[in-house]
């Protein structure tokens, strides 16, 4: 049995939930309409800030901060250089069907950078770039899959 890790000195606030993730892009028209295709929705535009706020269904937000520099071949400067530097390397979601949402992005021209596959015993994913090449993973839990 795994032990759960405890913080040695633990925050006095307990963490409640996660409220959304800032994603760099280099063009907001581009990148909320692509967003916009995976079924987030913008609910606020907040120019002093450059940025957006969109909601999926369930409640799963993102922020798209418009101030990013075009790179050449949409580059991710944490995956795709030589040097790997700290930051976030990807987002990653939860979808009941992932070989569904394969079928789709297919359909819609969307590269998949990594096919279906497992990782590790509790999901398979798939991974697929935006635009600007911040990476996506989709994940369907294993228990959800009934082949």
């Amino acid at each position: 049995m795994m032990k759960s890790i405890q913080p040695v000195s633990p925050m006095p606030e307990m963490i409640r939930a996660f409220d959304h993730i800032g994603i760099r892009v280099s063009d907001r028209q581009q990148a909320t309409a692509f967003y916009a295709r995976l079924g987030f929705v913008e609910t606020a535009y907040f120019a002093a800030y450059e940025a957006n706020e969109m909601v999926a269904g369930d409640g799963i937000r993102i922020n798209l901060i418009f101030n990013a520099a075009k790179q050449p071949q949409s580059r991710n400067a944490l995956l795709d250089m030589p040097i790997k530097y700290p930051g976030v390397t990807h987002l990653a979601f939860v979808v009941d069907d992932l070989y569904r949402l394969r079928d789709w992005l297919l359909e819609e021209g969307i590269t998949i950078t990594e096919d279906v596959h497992p990782i590790g015993s509790r999901r398979v994913a798939l991974f697929f770039r935006d635009p600007d090449g911040n990476v996506l993973e989709f994940n369907q839990l294993t228990q959800a899959i009934s082949n």
